[in-house]
């Protein structure tokens, strides 16, 4: 009896997903809870694991956009998992027999259109037989019909350039298309709403990290004897901020309708980088942990969002964002509001310069600091002040631990 495997919910807001990538194959045996499939949402990505054991029948193509809910793929159970013995024979059969018989067994998905290219050719009057499928077996795939689309639209108009066009230097001119991710999608919408119906403001700053260094060089090797991590420079900005939010409340607020919503806590977003893009995990009641209680978390969720284990729950919130554009040698830059918050701090890299002290030049390990904020809710007095409040603490990290 086969078993059909639906798209599960995977948040409120979301209705459809893309199947990134089969981990398994069609007519493939598969073990209860292996993973089989990768799938995309706009705003995470995460696997789908067998409900049953047996044999893998694909119902969807790499590239599909399939609803929450849909059947994507069935499991025949009862069917045994396949010896080596037998497998290695039909490998010999397969490699010996002519090149017609192996494309006689994919007639079937070669040129055979998923649904979603079924329906764009059929608007477009292309015939699937006159397109190369990309999809498994000579599939084609969705991304195969929209290629064809333009293809035949702009074939005409082409040509008649090729023959006016003048010629080019000798050289490689490849270029490469990829879909774009419904993750980096919605990043791109939600990074132009921002810019669009916020008064976004930006103010700098620059902090002496000397301070912070020294400490971090006298008692790392205590501390992660003792916590069993790291003390890195994220769980000192992580504690500036959520203290210099105390003192400055609207740059933890944020506005709702008509009215503006003032957070008595700091659930601080912590930008990282994965391997489909920026995502921003949330450090949950920031403002009650210890250095090494923010450190333990930026690490488990950083290791999540590298191996795309994050939930849509660890992505939802947060009050207040700070972003590290240092670790990738950034010296300055105006990071970009994550709404629906008002701020968002970021860092950059150290750099040793000169600067003067008590008369004096020296030379200092030294950070430019900026603060991205919503001038509808945040007043300059309110961010240059939070700003200096941040310097201040990193700059004598005592006042950290007696919130002086």
């Amino acid at each position: 009896m086969a078993i059909e495997m639906k798209v599960p919910a995977v948040g409120e807001s979301i209705t459809e997903v893309t199947l990134s990538r089969w981990i398994k194959n069609d007519g493939e045996y598969v073990e209860m809870d292996e993973v089989i499939a990768e799938l995309e949402s706009d705003k995470a990505t995460f696997e789908l694991t067998a409900e049953k054991a047996g044999v893998l029948k694909t119902l969807a193509a790499e590239g599909d956009t399939i609803p929450v809910g849909a059947v994507i793929c069935a499991i025949e159970e009862g069917a045994a998992a396949p010896s080596a013995a037998p497998a290695k024979e039909e490998k010999a059969v397969a490699a010996s027999a002519p090149a017609a018989v192996a494309a006689a067994t994919n007639s079937y998905a070669a040129g055979h259109p998923s649904p979603a290219a079924a329906k764009i050719l059929a608007e477009k009057g292309i015939d699937p037989n006159d397109i190369n499928g990309t999809g498994k077996d000579g599939r084609v795939t969705k991304e195969d019909a929209e290629k064809a689309q333009k293809a035949a639209t702009t074939t005409a108009p082409a040509k008649a350039a090729a023959v006016a066009a003048p010629a080019v230097p000798a050289g490689p001119r490849a270029e490469k298309r990829e879909k774009m991710s419904n993750l980096r999608k919605t990043v791109a919408k939600r990074l132009v709403a921002v810019k669009n119906e916020t008064a976004m403001l930006t103010t700098f700053n620059e902090v002496d990290m000397s301070p912070i260094m020294e400490i971090r060089a006298k008692y790392k090797d205590k501390f992660k004897e003792k916590h069993g991590v790291g003390l890195g420079f994220m769980s000192f900005f992580t504690k500036a901020v959520c203290e210099a939010l105390k003192e400055f409340p609207a740059v933890n607020a944020r506005i709702d309708g008509e009215e503006i919503v003032y957070s008595q806590f700091v659930d601080c977003s912590i930008a990282v980088s994965a391997p489909k893009g920026l995502v921003v995990p949330v450090i949950r009641n920031a403002d009650s942990m210890t250095l090494a209680e923010i450190e333990k978390e930026v690490i488990a969720l950083a290791t999540k969002a590298r191996d795309n284990k994050l939930s849509i729950e660890e992505m939802t919130g947060g009050t207040f964002t700070i972003t590290n554009g240092g670790v990738f040698g950034s010296m300055m830059s105006t990071p970009i509001i994550n709404a629906p918050q008002s701020a968002i701090l970021g860092m950059h890299n150290i750099v040793e310069r000169p600067v003067a002290v008590n008369g004096q030049v020296v030379i200092r390990p030294m950070m430019y600091v900026a603060l991205s904020y919503d001038h509808r809710i945040i007043d300059g007095r309110e961010s240059v002040g939070f700003l200096v409040r941040v310097k201040q603490l990193l700059e004598d990290p005592t006042r950290l631990l007696l919130s002086v």
